[in-house]
């Protein structure tokens, strides 16, 4: 009996053994390996419970793209249009009958603004005048920067027959954006040979600048010109001088296709001093 219970404990020893080995290998069983994203790409996050991806908000009715902002270059100056006060139209109507070679055609309705940097102004008004005809046939040399750009008697100066010209004395060095000038505009009528120069002398030898010119075949002696002639009215002719600078602006013409001899009603020049 006493042999039987001793064989009967061992047994249980080593079951009791065996059991406890196989529990020490399953604590220490190895997790398996997690799947590592493929270089380049990110393991999308876990969705936090049942919590919604934001939509991207959607362009509702007007699908008009907003206009990109362009921040301005350092040192531009800002533009705005020049303030040019035009006289009381005296011809109205369309102009027949003008054989004029390189003819520009009427632009039908009121030319476009002008734009010159903030300051610019006519820096011609009331500034001295000399011309090629010191003795007008009508009106005086002042009358060409005095404002008064009516067309009516007593409001232009008549020079002689053949080439002559105005020059105008800004006093001082200047940027020049544009020029305005008002030959007689009460008839439709072209002028000939109108040649516009800008110069650091009185002389017109130092510096010279031709800004216009539509001398086609060259009779004023001023070279070639490809500017096109046009036809007087209320509203000017404006020149975009592109900045050119210089103290002294002169004007050239030839007659006109009424009569031989030479008018000048006002003239404007749109500058800045120079710094």
């Amino acid at each position: 009996m006493e042999e039987r219970t001793v064989k009967t404990s061992g047994v249980l020893i080593i079951a009791l053994v065996l059991a406890a080995a196989l529990m020490i290998v399953a604590c220490g069983k190895t997790p398996e390996k997690q799947e590592t994203p493929a270089a380049g790409q990110t393991a999308a996050p876990a969705p936090a419970g049942d919590q919604q991806q934001a939509t991207p908000s959607q362009p509702t009715g007007n699908t008009e793209q907003a206009a990109p902002q362009t921040a301005a270059p350092e040192g531009n100056e800002q533009l705005v249009p020049i303030d040019i006060k035009l006289p009381k139209p005296m011809f109205v109507g369309t102009p027949t009958n003008i054989a004029v070679p390189n003819l520009e055609k009427p632009l039908g309705k009121q030319r476009p603004p002008f734009l010159a940097p903030a300051g610019t102004k006519n820096v011609a008004a009331g500034k001295p005048v000399t011309s090629s005809d010191e003795l007008p046939t009508i009106g005086e040399l002042t009358m060409v920067t005095d404002g008064d750009k009516d067309a009516s008697e007593g409001s232009y100066v008549e020079l002689g027959p053949k080439l002559q010209y105005v020059t105008i004395d800004l006093k001082a060095q200047h940027t020049i954006s544009a020029v305005v000038m008002w030959h007689f505009h009460k008839q439709a009528v072209v002028y000939h040979d109108v040649i516009v120069q800008v110069a650091d002398d009185p002389d017109f030898v130092t510096n010279v600048r031709t800004i216009f010119n539509n001398d086609i075949d060259n009779t004023a002696g001023r070279g070639v010109g490809k500017d096109m002639s046009y036809i007087e009215t209320s509203e000017g002719k404006l020149i975009d001088a592109k900045g050119v600078q210089g103290r002294y602006v002169r004007l050239y013409s030839r007659g006109n296709t009424a009569n031989e001899l030479n008018h000048y009603i006002e003239v404007e020049v749109f500058g800045k001093p120079v710094k």
